[in-house]
């Protein structure tokens, strides 16, 4: 496989297979995602509302596959994540927390963490298309522009080491065998879940697929990484850098280099798209009033910054960090769901404190959009 991927590249160049690869790999995502409605935002509220339910064994489905395949790949020796940003540099814990906590509380606003407005863009959804270019526009500025600085300050606050530090495996003195121990346990308890709720086909084929992709990402890097001559940072699926990346593409010249970010995202598009078309769920939608547009804007925003100031999004840092134990990711992911649950009580609050006995709260926060 290393020996075709190498002749491949010799030929085509490494960043045209890294695209390349990308946008497959992508593809993939984004059509098992729109098909099982893979959602955090909405896994989250059902956890915090106590149901347990579809959405909820979906996300977990999804988890644990990419955390048990990831493991598996190490094991095998197809993957060696020691290079990998989320675990060999210095990294914020305090970055980790605070961003975690601030995108869930912007994927509530907004219905959807990044993959998910990507998704439901490509279903015809105007209000998550506008809300995925905020993002996009706030993440570059956490980034080089004018929230860089308060980004730093706030990474600043608490920071660990690259390397053993910041391996969670390693700082509990476990391998990757507990690792892998360690998903199937999560991959046990999603099944349950999902058998007690009763998960349409797709929603088991999506679920399972969302995570393997996450896995492909890893293990399609480092095989580039092994094949080609030039330096090749190994990676995962990630939406925070390749949204931002797409938009200086878009609006600075010279662009930036391709590689594998730069065919993932309209790869995710495609496949989202895809998946719509399957499922006849394409419908163009757009905002109610004032009020719901301003909040969507306000929570891309939000997860625009907090995903550079986690070091990723709900994918990147959530799952993909997460299925190489990186110690910043699942504090990441820790918050964001502590974030996320303290933002859907206080939109509910005011509607529960203000009708009759007798009536019923109308819920605001689906859950799926």
């Amino acid at each position: 496989m290393v020996g075709e991927l190498a002749s491949w590249i010799e030929h085509w160049g490494t960043g045209t297979a890294l695209a390349v690869g990308g946008a497959v790999i992508g593809a993939l995502f984004g059509f098992f995602a729109q098909r099982s409605r893979f959602c955090l935002r909405a896994a989250v509220i059902e956890f915090w509302h106590g149901k347990f339910g579809e959405k909820l064994s979906v996300w977990l489905l999804a988890f644990a596959s990419a955390l048990v395949a990831v493991q598996a790949l190490i094991l095998w020796g197809a993957l060696d994540v020691g290079s990998a940003r989320q675990l060999a540099n210095r990294g914020s814990l305090s970055g980790a927390l605070v961003g975690g906590l601030l995108f869930g509380v912007g994927m509530v606003m907004t219905r959807g963490c990044a993959s998910r407005l990507l998704v439901l863009s490509a279903n015809g959804n105007l209000r998550a298309l506008l809300s995925g270019l905020v993002f996009a526009v706030t993440a570059q500025a956490a980034l080089a522009g004018s929230l860089a600085p308060l980004r730093g300050a706030i990474s600043g606050w608490w920071t660990v080491d690259g390397g053993a530090a910041r391996d969670l495996l390693a700082r509990v003195g476990a391998g990757h065998w507990d690792g892998l121990v360690f998903g199937l346990l999560w991959l046990v308890v999603a099944v349950i879940f999902s058998l007690r709720t009763g998960n349409r086909l797709w929603m088991w084929i999506g679920g399972v697929g969302t995570g393997l992709a996450v896995a492909a990402a890893w293990w399609f890097s480092y095989a580039v990484s092994r094949a080609s001559f030039d330096p090749v940072q190994v990676q995962g699926l990630t939406f925070s850098g390749p949204s931002a990346e797409w938009l200086m593409r878009v609006l600075a010249s010279p662009a930036p280099p391709f590689g594998f970010d730069a065919g993932m995202l309209p790869g995710v598009f495609i496949g989202s798209f895809i998946g719509a078309l399957v499922g006849r769920e394409f419908k163009v939608e757009g905002f109610k009033d004032g009020a719901s547009m301003a909040r969507y804007i306000v929570g891309a925003m939000l997860m625009g910054f907090s995903s550079m100031l986690a070091g990723g999004c709900a994918v990147g840092a959530g799952m993909t960090g997460g299925a190489i134990f990186a110690l910043t990711a699942w504090l990441t992911l820790l918050g964001m769901w502590i974030g996320g649950g303290l933002m859907d009580r206080w939109l509910a609050e005011p509607t529960a404190t203000t009708q009759s006995p007798t009536q019923q709260a109308p819920v605001l926060i689906q859950a799926a959009p």
